[in-house]
C-alpha cells in the first residue's frame, strides 16, 4: 500500500504521476506519462509531455468522476450510472479505467 491508496477507501487528495498503458499495444507505455489530480470524487488526467506524446502537452485526457466499477476496478465516470457499464477502459466505448495501485491510467 501507498500513501495514495488504501483498502476500501478513495484515493487521497493531491497530484500523482501516473504512466500511462496503451491497452493496444498489451499496455506498453511508449515512455508516456500523465498528472492526475484527485479533489474528492473529481478527477482529471492531463497529459504531461512525455514519450510519444510529447506534442500533446497539457491537453486534458479525461476528467469526471472518480469512482468504483462493479467490478471493483476505478474508473473515471460522468454519471453514476457508470458504475454499471457493460465495459470499461481500453479501447472500449466505456469510462477510462485507473490503477492506483499499479499507477496506471488505460487509453486505447
Amino acid at each position: 500500500f501507498t500513501a495514495l491508496f488504501a483498502q476500501a477507501q478513495n484515493p487521497k487528495d493531491g497530484t500523482y504521476t501516473f504512466t500511462v498503458a496503451f491497452a493496444e499495444w498489451n499496455g506498453n507505455s511508449h515512455g508516456n506519462t500523465c498528472t492526475v489530480i484527485i479533489k474528492g470524487n473529481k478527477i482529471k488526467v492531463i497529459n504531461n509531455g512525455t514519450g510519444s506524446l510529447k506534442e500533446y502537452k497539457g491537453q486534458i485526457m479525461d476528467e469526471g468522476i472518480l469512482m468504483r466499477h462493479q467490478s471493483g476496478k476505478w474508473i473515471i465516470g460522468q454519471s453514476t450510472k457508470d458504475k454499471y457499464a457493460k465495459e470499461i477502459g481500453g479501447c472500449s466505448d466505456g469510462p477510462s479505467e485507473i490503477d492506483f495501485r499499479k499507477k496506471i491510467f488505460w487509453i486505447c
